[in-house]
């Protein structure tokens, strides 16, 4: 029996988009949504490669580091020099191999809106997983990383797939809405998705065979436990 090669290695990537449409505000990945799986899946002794569209250190949403937002797990990237380093150095999106890895796991914030959706790159890499029978996962803003991402068959992903991300509400009380390139629940029912959601701002995760979608930031951890039970 081959016993090698058994520790699992996910792939987390990062949005490289800064700017908040034309507000002349910052966005780019909520340091939540990276933290609470990242160290989910470390502790669990995975290994993660990070990487993200342009390569090197991808933007932080300033707001995601105001005080109100802070975690343990923000709390604990704060003070992780080895993490701080890893992000200064991701690796360019373009230069992955998706055979190197078990699973991929999209962090949100508003950024992937921008650089993710579209993204050719992205949407070859996931499609490469998915025909792998490997688990693919995203959270909040970032489930926009799925919307034209296309089966075997061709069909749309997530047409008739339970899936979720940042709701229309949550976009309103953030007063994104007019913002924003789209809403992202909207897009994810127009492409046949059964969008689910719970309370704004309350954890919620949710996987459909080998797609795992989260709510918001507070369903970071969640999203990322359900995708480690997938690599069991």
């Amino acid at each position: 029996m081959n016993t090698q090669h058994t520790t699992k290695h996910i792939l987390m990537v990062l949005t490289s988009h800064s700017e908040l449409g034309n507000t002349g505000e910052k966005t780019g990945f909520w340091i939540e949504e990276f933290a609470a799986p990242y160290y989910t899946f470390v502790d669990a002794g995975i290994k993660v490669t990070i990487a993200s569209v342009a390569g090197g250190q991808p933007p932080i949403d300033p707001k995601s580091e105001s005080k109100d937002f802070q975690t343990p797990a923000t709390e604990r990237y704060d003070v992780d020099n080895k993490v701080q380093s890893l992000m200064e150095n991701t690796v360019k999106l373009a230069d992955v191999n998706g055979s190197d890895y078990d699973a991929v796991f999209y962090p949100g914030g508003h950024g992937p809106l921008w650089d993710l959706t579209d993204n050719s790159d992205s949407i070859t890499l996931i499609e490469s997983f998915l025909a792998a029978n490997k688990p693919v996962a995203a959270v909040c803003h970032a489930s926009a990383a799925f919307l034209n991402v296309r089966n075997a068959t061709g069909e749309f992903l997530v047409k008739d797939k339970a899936v979720t991300g940042f709701t229309n509400s949550e976009e309103e009380a953030v007063q994104l809405t007019d913002i924003v390139p789209f809403l992202l629940e909207d897009e994810l029912i127009k492409r046949g998705g059964n969008y689910q959601k719970v309370a704004d701002w309350n954890a919620f995760a949710i996987q459909d065979g080998l797609l795992v979608t989260g709510q918001n930031p507070a369903s970071s951890a969640l999203a990322a436990e359900k995708l480690l039970a997938n690599l069991a």
